[in-house]
């Protein structure tokens, strides 16, 4: 089948608003997932143990089963449980646990990253736990983690086509109903496939940046 470009142009508002769809869930996921994996990464660092243990127990879970199924999870399973979420909340939260798992283990190394002297230095100023990890520790460990969670980032976006097996009409769920309707595939889907790369190739431009000046300091 031949590549009709007039119908591809015809088709594209329909999937521009499936990208926005798309970039919805993607920054949804990742702001969840920054605060989802600071907090698993403050637990696993806790004293008390049955803190540390649920944030080792959920990362295990969570990086041991694929993301398909932890969003058929929440989507199809919770509303089992009396827990009713709309298919786009669902795909963000299903995000957000996933990636908690991992950029808890980003926050654990840029904290490895700062010298033990730093902390010492903070506790002989007498500085409180929160102006320590804000104003001494947090400022430095961010740095070396910036390109890592900028990595995540890309490829949580990449991901969000499995969004399309919990009814979420993203891009690629939009390209899915197109083929689907007309029983035309090669336009939408080369489509979905040139969209990605328009949002892709720049923020991997960005990231490249990022780890040359992280690389630098």
């Amino acid at each position: 089948m031949e590549f009709n470009f007039q119908f591809a142009l015809s088709i594209l508002p329909v999937l521009l608003k499936g990208a926005v769809i798309t970039i919805i869930a993607t920054f949804g996921g990742f702001a969840g997932a920054l605060l989802g994996g600071g907090v698993l990464a403050v637990f696993h660092r806790s004293a008390f143990m049955p803190l540390r243990a649920f944030s080792i127990g959920f990362i295990y879970f969570i990086r041991n089963t694929p993301l398909l199924v932890q969003l058929y999870f929440v989507f199809y399973v919770l509303p089992g449980m009396g827990l009713t979420i709309g298919a786009l909340l669902s795909g963000i939260i299903g995000l957000s646990l996933h990636y908690s798992a991992f950029f808890s283990e980003v926050y654990r190394a840029g904290i490895a990253s700062v010298p033990r002297g730093q902390f010492e230095a903070a506790d002989a100023l007498g500085l409180h736990t929160g102006k320590k990890w804000f104003l001494v520790v947090g400022p430095q460990a961010i740095t070396p983690i910036l390109p890592v969670l900028g990595n995540y980032l890309v490829g949580m976006f990449k991901e969000t086509p499995l969004l399309a097996a919990i009814t979420v009409v993203e891009l690629f769920g939009a390209a899915q109903n197109i083929a689907g309707q007309t029983y035309r595939y090669n336009e939408p889907y080369t489509m979905v496939a040139l969209i990605f790369l328009a949002i892709s190739i720049p923020c991997s431009f960005v990231i490249r940046r990022l780890e040359s000046n992280a690389s630098k300091r």
